[in-house]
C-alpha cells in the first residue's frame, strides 16, 4: 500500500523468462533508453511489492498476427500464477484474419481488456484495419489501453485518436503516457473532456517539470488518470516519489492509484486485502 491506499500499477509489460532479456532490449533500442528491470513476472511482483504496489495490470504486444494467441495465453497463465496480483490485458493485431476469433479467445482466457501499440505494431489509430477492433471492443465493453503519442511518428498522435473517440462513444480508451508521449499539450487540447477517454501517467514524469505534470493531470481531471510505470522501464521508487510530490489532494491520489483502475479493468474489491495487511 502507498499512504494507506491499495495501489494499482495499470501499465506493466511482462515477457516469458526465456525471451525477456531480448524483448526488453528491443524496447530499449526503440526508445533509446535502458530499462531498470528485467521484464519477468516474478521480478515485477518483487520490485513492485517492495515499493508498495498491491496489484498490476499486465500486458504484452504482438508485432505479428501469429503472435496473438501465444501472447494472450502467456498473459492469462501469468495471471493464474500471480496469486491475485495480476489483471491481464490481451493483445490484438489489425492484420489478423480473424479479429473476432482473437477477441473470443482472449475473453475466454479471462483477460479484461486489450493493449495496442500503434507505433511498434506500425498502424495508424484511425486506420480502417482497426475499425473492427474498436467495434468489437465497444460491443463487448472491453477497454483498450493504447500507446499514444510520439513526435517522431504519425501513428498514435492526438489527431488520430480524436475521431475514434467521437465515433465509438461507448468504447473506453486509456491513452498511455498522459494521452500523448512527447506531445502532451496537443493531447490535452484535443482529447481532454471526452467521456470515454482516460490517461495513464506512465513514461511521462521523467520528461516534464512537476508543475507541468500537475497541470496536465488537472486538465484531464484526476478521475481520468491512472498510475502506471511502464514496467520494466523506470524505477518504482522514483515514479511513486514523483507522484506523491505533486501536491495533489487525498482524493486525487486515491483516484490515480486505485479507483480509476478498479473501475476500468474490474480489479477485485480490495477491502479484504487491505484488512489483511
Amino acid at each position: 500500500m502507498i499512504n494507506g491506499i491499495y495501489a494499482i500499477d495499470a501499465h506493466c509489460h511482462i515477457y516469458p523468462e526465456k525471451i525477456a532479456e531480448r524483448a526488453v532490449a528491443g524496447t530499449d533500442n526503440f526508445y533509446g533508453l535502458h530499462s531498470d528491470y528485467n521484464g519477468t513476472a516474478d521480478n515485477l511482483i518483487a520490485r513492485g511489492t517492495e515499493a508498495g504496489i498491491d496489484h498490476f495490470i499486465v500486458q504484452s504486444v504482438a508485432t505479428t498476427p501469429k503472435q496473438v494467441k501465444s501472447i494472450n495465453e502467456f498473459i492469462a497463465d501469468s495471471v493464474r500464477k500471480s496469486n491475485g496480483k495480476f489483471t491481464g490485458l490481451g493483445t490484438l493485431h489489425p492484420d489478423s484474419d480473424d479479429i473476432k476469433g482473437d477477441i473470443d479467445h482472449l475473453t475466454e482466457l479471462g483477460l479484461k481488456g486489450v493493449k495496442l501499440h500503434p507505433d511498434i505494431q506500425a498502424f495508424k489509430i484511425d486506420d480502417y484495419r482497426c475499425l473492427k477492433i474498436y467495434e468489437q471492443c465497444e460491443e463487448r465493453k472491453l477497454p483498450i489501453l493504447m500507446h499514444t503519442g510520439d513526435y517522431r511518428y504519425d501513428f498514435s498522435n492526438p489527431n488520430r485518436m480524436r475521431p475514434i473517440l467521437q465515433i465509438y462513444t461507448s468504447l473506453t480508451v486509456v491513452g498511455a503516457h498522459l494521452g500523448g508521449w512527447s506531445v502532451w499539450d496537443d493531447a490535452c487540447e484535443k482529447l481532454a473532456g471526452f467521456d470515454n477517454f482516460y490517461v495513464d501517467c506512465s513514461s511521462s514524469f521523467k520528461f516534464m517539470e512537476k508543475q507541468k505534470a500537475r497541470e496536465i493531470i488537472r486538465r484531464y481531471g484526476a478521475d481520468r488518470v491512472l498510475f502506471g510505470t511502464d514496467y520494466p522501464m523506470w524505477s518504482y521508487k522514483d515514479e511513486i516519489e514523483y507522484l506523491l510530490s505533486l501536491e495533489l489532494d487525498e482524493n486525487e491520489i486515491m483516484c490515480i492509484l486505485n479507483s480509476n483502475a478498479k473501475k476500468i479493468f474490474g480489479v477485485d474489491n480490495d477491502e479484504r486485502l487491505q484488512d489483511s495487511n
